[in-house]
């Protein structure tokens, strides 16, 4: 019976000891260290708790975090919706009727974005979407501390027309396909009638 008293103790005087250690090893914070630093995993004692958003821990550069789309380089070539697993990427293109432009790699942009959406919310950020991207116009930063109190705002809209330009272009298309198709008839009739 004493012994199991003393057992009792030690361990107490174990627990005891261990957790005063802490205690006052715990007046200072540790060091907030990059993870690429040899020492990163050497910290043992001090303060973990960092005074969030003043101090902030290194984002690791191959980090997959927040999206974001370089609208100038985008050909709207819709790869990063088709392979997103989640659909969270939802593009409306609409074909022009002569080269918009060139993008930083010198690719010619023959389509408008008349909607590129992006819903963080649904997003499990895997990454597959900036793989895809033929013009690398579609990147992962290094923002994390996105919190919104409506889902609607985790829905960020990347494309700058707005719905009469939009409109407009469409419009622009419908015309330039209908003159097509009238100039196809009628050669289509002279033909005919040559025969």
């Amino acid at each position: 019976m004493i012994k199991k008293v003393l057992n009792g103790f030690k361990t107490v005087f174990k627990g005891l000891r261990l957790t005063l250690r802490h205690f006052f090893a715990a007046t200072e914070s540790r060091k907030v260290k990059a993870i690429s630093d040899p020492d990163y995993f050497a910290q043992n004692s001090g303060i973990t708790t960092i005074q969030y958003p003043h101090v902030q821990l290194p984002v690791p550069e191959v980090g997959r975090y927040q999206l974001d789309v370089e609208m100038d380089d985008c050909i709207v070539c819709d790869l990063c919706a088709k392979i997103c697993p989640v659909d969270c990427i939802d593009i409306e293109s609409i074909k022009s009727i002569e080269a918009i432009g060139k993008t930083s790699d010198g690719t010619t942009k023959r389509l408008y974005a008349a909607k590129f959406d992006i819903d963080m919310a649904k997003c499990m950020y895997c990454g597959l979407c900036t793989v895809v991207c033929p013009t690398e116009c579609i990147v992962m930063t290094d923002t994390y501390d996105r919190s919104m109190i409506d889902l609607n705002e985790m829905t960020y809209k990347f494309s700058d027309m707005t719905a009469a330009e939009a409109d407009e272009k469409r419009l622009a298309l419908e015309q330039l396909n209908a003159e097509r198709f009238a100039a196809k008839q009628a050669a289509l009739q002279q033909n005919t009638e040559n025969k």
